[in-house]
């Protein structure tokens, strides 16, 4: 029997085999982008200390400090978390004689590690702020590298950035105590390194390089500047204040290192009453 058709229409068998032949290529270009092998991520692992300007290692005794990772172009954080451990050890960190192949760090001073799984090289922004568990001293800082897939960032110490600063706790007058005007007020305040570590006369940190000075308010204007001196305890230093007239008094306790530039703050309300 012959088939009928019309001068436009096609074999029935040429139609099918070019729609399996379209089926068929379909397939392999999928196959073949499915065996194109991607980037895998590599683990790599980073480790980040705080040391504090003129000190040691900012540990949990000071709550540690936070420490976010993030992509530095894209603003995608890749790691975050809090330092933990010791302070580190004093003679090695104090030392002059290292050189800078050698890590001031030791295993136990305080760190934060994380292991990131990078797939490509990544410019990485460190920012850390602390000590956690003194808000009234806590600072920033920040610091910026690359960091390629598998290649660790752990010798020498890891990545160690420097916390400038002093830890200043007003410890008297409490708050919220009225005080009569006319009769003296103990000022007294501890004054730290970053780490907690204790400032003494002819010490490792000295008494004598630490100005702390007391600066007294009254409705907002100044009205006194009181030098606090050390009263013969670990970082304590103290002085009295008498005020002379009733009204609402803002203390602000500074200490300063001329040397270094460390510089650290406190405050608290006071009123005084006739």
């Amino acid at each position: 029997m012959t088939e009928h058709r019309l001068p436009h229409q096609r074999p029935r068998r040429v139609a099918f085999n070019a729609w399996t032949y379209g089926v068929l290529a379909g397939m392999a270009w999928l196959v073949a982008g499915l065996a194109t092998p991607a980037a895998s991520a590599e683990p790599t692992e980073v480790t980040v200390r705080v040391i504090a300007k003129g000190a040691k290692f900012i540990g949990s005794g000071m709550g540690g400090v936070a420490v976010r990772l993030e992509d530095a172009d894209s603003g995608q954080i890749l790691a975050q978390g809090r330092t933990a451990g010791t302070t580190g050890d004093t003679d090695r960190i104090m030392s002059r004689g290292l050189t800078h192949a050698q890590s001031r760090a030791t295993p136990d001073a305080a760190h934060f590690t994380a292991t990131l799984e990078l797939d490509a090289p990544r410019r990485v922004r460190l920012v850390a702020t602390g000590p956690v568990a003194q808000p009234q001293a806590r600072t920033t800082v920040t610091a910026t590298q690359w960091i390629v897939p598998g290649r660790h960032l752990t010798g020498g110490g890891g990545w160690v950035v420097e916390m400038p600063g002093l830890v200043v706790n007003l410890m008297s007058p409490a708050p919220a105590i009225s005080h009569p005007a006319g009769e003296p007020i103990r000022l007294d305040a501890k004054v730290m390194m970053m780490c907690g570590c204790p400032i003494t006369p002819d010490g490792l940190w000295d008494a004598a390089d630490v100005e702390v000075v007391a600066t007294v308010l009254r409705d907002g204007k100044p009205v006194a500047r009181v030098p606090l001196d050390y009263a013969n305890s670990p970082s304590r230093f103290a002085a009295p204040y008498t005020p002379e007239a009733a009204g609402t008094y803002e203390l602000i306790v500074h200490a300063y290192q001329p040397g270094n530039g460390n510089t650290g703050l406190d405050r608290t309300g006071l009123w005084v009453t006739e």
